[in-house]
This record gives C-alpha cells, sequence and structure tokens, in this order.
C-alpha cells in the first residue's frame, strides 16, 4: 500500500461499458487535483456533501461533461477529502479520466485501499471494513443480512462490551500485583468468575454459529447421489426449474459433476449432481465419474440420496445408509418416480417421496434440506460468524477464557491469571483491528476490490 499522505485514484464501478462509471479520489490533494481537471464551480470553494456539475477538460480538450460528488474531510468514507466524478461509462473516457489524475498528481489505488484508510482513520473497525466486502460479495438475503449486521457494528459492539469488562479485572489484578506483599484483592474473584461464565457462553455460540454461517457465505453444497437412472439429473432440472442437466434413459449419462447454485429461503445451495453410483462399470470414463461421486459425497454439507421407488429393495437402502452413518454423512432419502409406483405401497419412516418428473413434492423437497442444514429460521439479528479469521481468533478467546476458569479453581496466582487474561484481550482485539500488524492489513485489503 502507498503511504496514507498519498492522493489514491481509482474506478469505482465495474468495469466495462456502462450508462455511468465513478472514479474515486482521496487523499489530502483530491480536491485540488479535481479542480485541475474540473470546469465548473471551483471544487475547494464548495461545502461538503455537494454535488456540482461541469466538464472534464485536458488543457484545451473536453474530455466528458460529469457530475462531482464532494466529501469533505473528516466526514466522508475514507475520512479524508474525497471526490466521486460520475463519467459516461466508456472505457475510454474512463481511462482518460484517470489518466488526467495520475498526471496531476495521484497514485493509482490497490484493491481495498479505501476501505483500508477508512480502518486507519478510526471510521471503522477491522470487522465493518471486512463487512464491505462481505456486502459487496454477497449473493443471497441471508448472507446480505449478515454483512449488514456486522457493517453497523453488531459484532463489534458485542466484542467491545466483552473486552471492557475483561481490562476492568485485569486491571485491578495487575493492580494486586503491586501489592503482593501486603496479600490484599482488589478483584472480586466470584464477580470475575461469574463474568466468565457469561463470557464463555457468549463465545461458545459465536464459534458455534461458524457452521451456519460459512454456509450463509460460501453457499449449503447439496450432493445428488444415487445409482443410474435414479432420476438425479431430471431432480437437478425441477430444483432449478429448468432444463439444466442432460436426461436419457441410458443409464450413465451424467459423466461428471454438474453444479448449479439455488437460493432457498435466503440462502444459496449448491446443488451438485453426479454420477451415477454403480459397483461394476467396463467404462472408463464413468468410472472416474463414480469416483467423482463418492468424494463429492463424502465433502457436502448434506447428502440428497435419490432412488427408484419401484427398483430399489429396502434392504439395499439400508445398508446405504448404515454406510453414510458411519461415515458422519448428513443425508435425506428421497424417493422418486412416485408417479409409476404401486399406490398401496407401504412408505419408509424418513424419507420423501416425489416425482422428480412430475415436479412432485419438490417444495417440501426444498424445505426439508433447508431445515437440515439452517436449522430453522436465521435470525435478522444477532451475530453470526462468517469470516474464517474471526472464527479462528474466537477459538482462541474461548482456550483463553477457560484457561482463565482452570487457574481460578487451580488457585494460581493473580501473575498466571493476568497472563491469560492478557492472551484473551489479544484474540479479541485481533477481530476488531486493536491489535494488528501491517502485514495483517495488507493480506487483508488485497482480497478486496480495486476501488473498494
Amino acid at each position: 500500500m502507498y503511504q496514507i499522505n498519498e492522493t489514491i485514484v481509482a474506478l469505482a464501478t465495474p468495469p466495462g461499458e456502462g450508462a455511468i462509471g465513478v472514479i474515486r479520489l482521496s487523499g489530502k490533494d483530491a480536491i485540488t487535483i479535481a479542480d485541475k481537471i474540473f470546469k465548473g464551480k471551483k471544487l475547494a470553494n464548495q461545502p461538503s456533501h455537494t454535488i456540482h456539475f461541469g466538464k472534464i477538460t485536458d488543457g484545451t480538450k473536453d474530455i466528458d461533461e460529469v457530475v462531482a460528488s464532494l466529501y469533505k474531510a473528516p466526514k466522508s468514507y475514507t475520512g479524508e477529502d474525497v471526490v466521486e466524478i460520475s463519467c459516461h461509462g466508456s472505457h475510454y473516457v474512463l481511462q482518460q479520466v484517470i489518466d488526467l489524475c495520475t498526471t496531476n498528481g495521484a497514485h493509482i489505488a490497490k484493491p481495498g485501499e479505501f476501505t483500508q484508510r477508512a480502518f486507519l482513520n478510526g471510521k471503522m473497525d477491522l470487522t465493518q471494513a471486512e463487512a464491505v466486502a462481505d456486502l459487496i460479495a454477497s449473493r443471497s438475503g441471508a448472507a446480505h443480512n449478515a454483512a449488514m449486521h456486522n457493517l453497523r457494528g453488531g459484532f463489534s459492539h458485542e466484542l467491545k462490551e466483552m473486552r471492557e469488562e475483561l481490562i476492568k479485572f485485569s486491571a485491578l489484578i495487575e493492580l494486586e500485583l503491586d501489592f503482593s506483599e501486603e496479600d490484599v484483592e482488589f478483584a472480586d474473584r466470584g464477580q470475575l468468575y461469574a463474568l466468565l461464565e457469561q463470557l464463555t457462553a457468549v463465545t461458545q455460540q459465536l464459534v458455534q454459529s461458524f457452521r451456519l454461517g460459512n454456509a450463509i457465505r460460501n453457499g449449503v453444497s447439496v450432493a445428488i447421489i444415487g445409482k443410474p437412472n435414479a432420476g438425479k439429473s431430471t431432480l437437478l432440472n425441477a430444483l432449478l426449474n429448468e432444463e439444466r442437466a442432460i436426461v436419457s434413459d441410458i443409464a450413465g449419462t451424467t459423466r461428471d459433476t454438474i453444479e448449479e447454485t439455488l437460493n432457498i429461503n435466503g440462502v444459496l445451495f449448491r446443488l451438485i449432481d453426479t454420477a451415477g453410483i454403480r459397483e461394476h462399470s467396463a467404462d472408463v470414463i464413468e468410472n472416474i465419474g463414480i469416483q467423482r461421486s463418492m468424494e463429492t459425497m463424502k465433502r457436502a454439507d448434506i447428502v440428497v440420496y435419490l432412488f427408484d421407488v419401484n427398483t430399489e429393495g429396502s434392504t439395499a437402502l439400508d445398508e446405504q445408509a448404515t454406510k453414510m452413518q458411519a461415515e458422519g454423512i448428513k443425508y435425506l432419502l428421497v424417493a422418486n418416480k412416485t408417479d409409476l409406483a404401486d399406490a398401496g405401497r407401504q412408505q419408509k419412516e424418513n424419507t420423501i417421496y416425489i416425482s422428480a418428473k412430475n415436479k412432485d413434492n419438490i417444495r417440501e423437497l426444498k424445505q426439508r434440506v433447508y431445515d437440515m442444514t439452517v436449522q430453522g429460521e436465521i435470525k435478522q439479528e444477532g451475530t453470526i460468524v462468517t469470516n474464517a479469521r474471526h472464527y479462528q481468533a474466537l477459538q482462541e478467546v474461548l482456550k483463553s477464557l477457560l484457561d482463565i476458569k482452570a487457574g481460578m479453581d487451580n488457585h494460581l496466582s493473580g501473575d498466571l491469571i493476568a497472563l491469560d487474561i492478557r492472551r484473551c484481550l489479544h484474540y479479541l482485539g485481533d477481530i476488531t483491528g486493536q491489535v494488528t500488524t501491517e502485514d495483517k492489513l495488507d493480506y487483508i485489503f488485497s482480497k478486496f476490490c480495486i476501488g473498494k
């Protein structure tokens, strides 16, 4: 990253042709640089949060008619002077304007540099900054809600409260060390233990929420598994309500995995249609597909085991279910081709009966898959951990809290308990950016898109 005192510029809208393209300038010279190329009102003399029509000119040549939005420090996204120039969305025009900005002293911004400056200037903490990237990348209602909760500071608030309570006791315990010869206690051990119980419960809840959070952020993987001609590709098409996979009566038509996404109740599900599983095949390509199906089954969040209700026997199903249970695979048995089944046929427990061809009970199947993976309605309020970095740090926080409690149970000295409290405070601060390093910041913000 460039030094924070440099003025940076980047295209803030997606590259390519469009009606509008927005170029963002931020830094101490942002307004000065804009005034050199913008012909209209002098921006330096205008109040903050105002919009002005004018032209971008290169000396004697007009480049474009634009609208300039002015935000003066510290009341801007980055906390610095910011000018956003809304141009026509021609790639040529946008590049010309960016070139004029760099000619007059601006540097091209690196990925995430605007948001990094917002963090460094105290406009947001690190969890909120990361939520900006999550919001941009959100592909479902649940991912959007989780990102907005963090962006508004919901997660930060919880961590701040935890940290402040621990700091109070840490200060008192460390004060005791200064009076160790007088054998006095400033920190109420009963209150500290009660606080540790409370913080442990909160941290455990946050750690456990990552399973759901990871699914919200990356999508729930659903492997559609079954024997050849069970109707897996037909089921995929029925779930998507479009003809995505080739359907044929010939066994082994699907040779490789096909992956598509489906939104169920605001959560993204990644549906994976696989090659049919059978014991022996003389086709080398089909055998490779079968092997990939087995690997997909083991990696999936849930397996939809589809079988032909008219041909697959109860014994074979029980064996398959036992095998999946032994391997710790979460699965759902789905009986297909009920439109061809004997109406008086006895139904198997914990099984959904469908006709993929006629789309019978497809809605019920979607709801069951949702309930088995998301486990009920996602709360609109409350923190769901979606970031792996936060999850790893919270695991360390939880370990530190348990160590503090164990130390108190074993009547360890105050200096040892204070060490464990400091470690806990370190990992809490690591999440919000109160404790961090330049290398870590560069890594985090390098994953952002350019212009944000």
